[in-house]
């Protein structure tokens, strides 16, 4: 199908633009970005250009792929690197709170808001009059982005141009096409990359549409995965992974080891029904290996450490976490305040897990729990170490108010 790229020109040159000058760019060399900076000299007429890409694990060969789109460009991005903040805070708290959004393992919600404090901040340094991002319409972005732009940055025009001029994905391609601007992508839609979890295609997945193999970063399908199982060791500290094989790490370092080992054995596959922002359905593919297996073992290592009520409460609080981050909302008071509960559970979630992984499953082997809720000496069935007719009592009492109802229940007859 021909697409007719006047016409996309026509409703571009037909919609209201606000005046701006100097103009801040959340830029990530994906199309979206890569066009606004055409859009910037050719519709906005900016008259300076501050392309800002924040590195926030994505790895040596998107930035490199960055600096070559600059290029072409012909500008020169700010980077600013982003990694340490990533992981020692917004990964630290993330873990704590088991985080998953109705099966989602919260990431790029995590980095956009990131990117979009930094890029705020220094745009409000440089003098900038606007920021622009890449958002579509129909995506949650807009929103996590704009949210947090207005809470740094208040008195700054904010320019979505995607949505603003309701450009298709076809229409984007359509005009870097007319416009000489690179285009890469490997699935429509392309994808989003940081050390926790990378987003495929978001929004733009049909609903039985295939995934081809060549797509993967660090999976392996489970079918193509190797036929030996391999053992991993992790040990954490209040709640957070430090010890990898044997071997202390820094977090982001854990984690990329993490995703190489256990992608090649299918692990961190997820595809999804996601209720966005909006309340609209997508099908999302995600690959998350590390996130998968750390998750899971946190979740178990709580289940172990915490005390009963601790665990139903924290299963609430956990929930609102992940919703509040996910629509945006890191900086809000109550999640702040999510946190600071969230803190004071871990000082017991210590332990050591080996973890056999095989063809996409994962299975816990071993556990060294040394600060745990779990006393077999006492629970066991086998063990004398707990007398039986201590309860004898508790029964009766614990089923009195039972009694009463049903005696209640009897006169009614």
């Amino acid at each position: 199908m021909k697409i007719d790229v006047q016409a996309i020109l026509d409703k571009i040159y037909n919609t209201p633009i606000p005046e701006v000058k100097k103009v801040a760019v959340a830029f990530s060399g994906g199309l979206d970005s890569c066009l606004a900076i055409e859009l910037l000299r050719r519709v906005y007429k900016a008259q300076e250009i501050v392309p800002i890409t924040i590195d926030v694990g994505q790895g040596e060969q998107e930035l490199n792929e960055v600096h070559a789109k600059a290029k072409l460009l012909g500008i020169t991005p700010i980077i600013i690197d982003a990694k340490k903040e990533f992981s020692d805070i917004w990964l630290t708290q993330a873990i704590q709170a088991n985080s998953n959004y109705n099966g989602y393992p919260v990431s790029t919600s995590m980095t956009r808001q990131l990117v979009a404090r930094i890029v705020a901040l220094e745009a409000m340094k440089l003098g900038c009059d606007a920021i622009l991002e890449g958002s579509t319409g129909k995506g949650n972005d807009q929103y996590r982005m704009h949210i947090v732009f207005k809470s740094f940055a208040p008195q700054l025009e904010i320019l979505v141009p995607v949505r603003d001029f309701d450009l298709t994905r076809t229409e984007e391609v359509a005009l870097c096409v007319h416009w000489n601007i690179p285009v890469t992508e490997q699935i429509t839609g392309g994808d989003d990359k940081t050390m926790w979890c990378r987003s495929i295609a978001s929004g733009a997945v049909g609903l039985n549409q295939q995934i081809p193999d060549d797509v993967w970063l660090w999976l392996v399908p489970s079918l193509k995965a190797s036929d030996k199982a391999i053992t991993v060791t992790i040990t954490f500290k209040e709640g957070i992974p430090v010890v990898l094989d044997g071997k202390d790490m820094p977090l982001d370092q854990l984690v990329a080891h993490l995703n190489t080992i256990a992608g090649a054995h299918g692990i961190g596959l997820i595809d999804m029904f996601e209720d966005g922002i909006m309340g609209l359905k997508s099908r999302e593919i995600y690959e998350a290996p590390a996130a998968t297996v750390i998750l899971n073992c946190h979740k178990d290592l709580e289940a172990a450490s915490l005390s009963k009520e601790e665990i139903q409460f924290k299963k609430i609080v956990d929930a609102q976490w992940a919703y509040l981050v996910y629509h945006g909302l890191w900086y809000h008071p109550l999640k702040e305040a999510l946190d600071a509960f969230i803190k004071t559970t871990q000082h017991y979630v210590n332990g050591t897990y080996t973890i056999m992984l095989y063809k996409g499953t994962m299975t816990i082997t071993n556990r060294s729990l040394p600060t745990s809720l779990f006393f077999p000496e006492v629970r066991s069935i086998t063990s004398k170490a707990f007398n039986q007719q201590w309860c004898t009592n508790a029964a009766k009492i614990m089923g009195l108010p039972f009694e009463l109802m049903a005696k209640r229940k009897q006169k009614e007859m």
